[in-house]
C-alpha cells in the first residue's frame, strides 16, 4: 500500500492532467479516432464542426496530459496516440478496481453465512 501510495503521489499531476483530457467527450472521441492511426488536426476537428482553433484546445489539452505526440510536417500537424499515460491511469483505477472487489467479496460471504445461519438444514426435520 506504501508503494502504491508513493506511486500515485509522484503521478498526480500527470493523472490530474489525464482525467481533466478524458473528462471531455469531444477529446474522447479524438483519441479514439487517433486509436486507428495519425490525424490531421482538420481531420481530428471534422466529425464535430468546430473551428480549427478551437479543435487546437482540445488537441493542446490532450497533448498537455501526454496522451498524444504532434508532429508538423510543413504546414500539416499530425497526431498521433501516444498510450502511457492511459496505462498509468488504468494502474491507478486497477488499484480501486481491487479494493471493491474485495469489499464485495468479503460481503458475499457475509451474506451467504447470513443466509445458512437463517436456514439449517436438521437431520430428522420434515418441514
Amino acid at each position: 500500500m506504501l508503494i502504491f501510495n508513493h506511486m500515485v503521489e509522484l503521478q498526480a499531476p500527470q493523472l490530474d492532467s489525464v482525467f481533466h483530457a478524458l473528462g471531455d467527450a469531444t477529446r474522447r472521441q479524438m483519441l479514439r479516432d487517433l486509436s486507428r492511426g495519425e490525424r490531421t488536426v482538420g481531420q481530428l476537428a471534422q466529425p464535430f464542426a468546430i473551428s480549427l482553433a478551437a479543435a487546437s484546445k482540445h488537441i493542446k489539452a490532450l497533448e498537455s496530459a501526454g496522451l498524444i505526440r504532434r508532429e508538423v510536417r510543413g504546414r500539416t500537424h499530425l497526431c498521433r496516440l501516444d498510450p502511457g499515460p492511459l496505462a498509468s491511469a488504468h494502474q491507478w483505477l486497477g488499484f480501486y478496481e481491487r479494493f471493491w472487489t474485495d469489499r464485495l467479496d468479503v460481503l458475499e460471504r457475509l451474506l451467504r453465512d447470513e443466509d445458512a445461519a437463517k436456514s439449517p438444514t436438521r437431520k430428522g426435520d420434515d418441514r
